[in-house]
């Protein structure tokens, strides 16, 4: 079942908070890695063996040599980089998986909505709807997880659970004889031909509701299609292969080339002599776990700790689909008004002695506190130009100009017009009054007024 550890985590508070965790062995990293680190460190305590008390003094220098080409040459190994990058890949894969599994909550629900009848026949057809859904899960979920393998291996077993009736069985046994692939999606045909009978005969009031039913079973459809995908298409295995060569024969040469040597032969990093590597034993047990992680990761549908709980998903998918089209269609409750009637909405909901220490002020945005001072709050007028595809009685000019004011700024109208007037004249007056010279000068002419009109408001 799927490690859970949310709750002993609610908040960051306190000296090593998360130190708890660390002493946890199921899910742990220790329950992943600690055959590979036992292997580790006697390999490594044997060639120390070797070296300190079966060698003679020539068979030193020459473990020596061996140990310095190890250490120089195992850090060319990318270790980091490629695990890194490999892990980031398992688990946005793992999380993807994960959001593919259907749930048949949504779909349940506009059955029970849609469907329509309290009879026997109308219930008879909202539950097996809801269980050829279920089915098509289970089907899916035999082909693709060891767990629910081990429960349902058979038809046969499936049909003693209730998923599947005798007559079905037979039916689906015959169908699977035409064909070598998977037909997981069968139920689904079948619940999509039960919602087509339930329209004829104007238990489903509308096409727009057997048009939503529909979508939502192709939409469960891809879902499990999705999960079948995955399980066939992995991460490809030339990747695989390389991260975990890399991260074995690196500890590998680090058996050697970690070794602690005789400080007396002034070895460059050697001037200490221990007989237990702390460090590398560290870096050992970082980079091997990150390996493990992956490993576990990369099919959430196996038997590791945390892998997904799908025995638990088809129990519960089951009942809760039952109580949505079955119980939860029969009973509601009566219709009443609620204690804000009167007052519309509440003005504030209660808190506990508990929570009052988390009440807070509705959130304001950014610039709540900015204040834009008075003088500034004015508009600025805009001037606009009138194509010069259209001419009236002033076209001689070739250009006319149009104001638009704000209406806080009408006080000052006057001195803005008579500003405008007199470089608008003196314009003309240095170009003469051509039109290739105004359409060449009207950039400018623009400008001038923008900084005008500024520079009075």
């Amino acid at each position: 079942m799927t490690v859970s550890y949310t709750s002993e985590v609610a908040d960051c508070h306190g000296f090593g908070n998360f130190w708890r965790l660390l002493f946890r062995w199921r899910g742990s990293v220790y329950k992943l890695v600690w055959l590979e680190l036992v292997a580790y460190t006697v390999l490594y305590s044997a060639c120390s063996a070797v070296y300190r008390l079966a060698l003679n003094e020539e068979g030193r220098r020459q473990f020596e040599m061996v140990s310095r080409y190890c250490d120089v040459f195992s850090d060319l190994i990318p270790v980091a980089f490629v695990l890194g990058f490999y892990v980031s890949i398992v688990i946005r894969r793992w999380w993807e998986q994960y959001k593919t599994l259907p749930w048949p909550d949504t779909l349940s629900l506009f059955i029970s909505t849609s469907i329509h009848g309290h009879d026997r026949q109308g219930r008879l057809m909202r539950r097996t709807i809801v269980r050829y859904i279920n089915l098509s899960f289970v089907l899916t979920l035999t082909m693709i997880t060891p767990r629910a393998k081990k429960r349902f291996p058979s038809l046969d077993h499936i049909v003693e659970a209730g998923f599947m009736t005798a007559n079905e069985k037979k039916i689906f046994e015959s169908l699977a004889e035409k064909t070598v692939y998977s037909l997981y999606y069968l139920p689904l045909v079948w619940a999509g031909t039960l919602v087509a009978r339930a329209r004829r005969e104007g238990r489903i009031r509308d096409d727009f509701a057997v048009k939503t039913i529909i979508d939502e079973l192709n939409n469960l459809r891809g879902k499990c299609g999705g999960l079948l995908s995955y399980d066939w298409i992995s991460i490809p295995l030339v990747y695989t292969q390389v991260v975990s060569l890399a991260v074995y024969t690196f500890f590998l040469s680090t058996i050697m080339g970690r070794q602690f040597l005789d400080p007396a032969q002034n070895y460059p990093k050697n001037n200490i002599d221990f007989y237990f590597p702390l460090f590398t034993i560290l870096q050992f047990f970082f980079y091997m776990g990150w390996l493990k992680v992956a490993e576990s990761l990369v099919n959430p549908f196996g038997e590791d700790d945390d892998d997904f709980e799908v025995n638990y998903l088809i129990d519960r998918n089951i009942q809760v689909s039952y109580l949505i089209v079955d119980e939860m269609h029969n009973e509601h409750p009566e219709l009443t008004q609620d204690i804000y009637w009167d007052e519309v909405f509440p003005q504030e909901l209660p808190y506990t002695i508990a929570s009052e220490q988390f009440r807070r002020d509705p959130p304001l945005g950014s610039t709540a506190n900015l204040q834009v001072p008075e003088a500034e709050q004015e508009f600025l007028p805009m001037v606009d130009e009138q194509p010069e595809d259209e001419e009236d009685e002033n076209a001689s000019s070739g250009l006319i100009f149009k104001r638009r004011e704000s209406a806080r700024s009408v006080g000052s109208s006057g001195r803005k017009s008579s500003v405008m007037s007199i470089l608008h004249n003196r314009l003309f007056q240095n170009t003469g009054g051509s039109r290739t010279s105004l359409r060449r000068s009207h950039k400018v002419l623009n400008r001038s007024v923008s900084r005008a009109v500024c520079w009075i408001t």
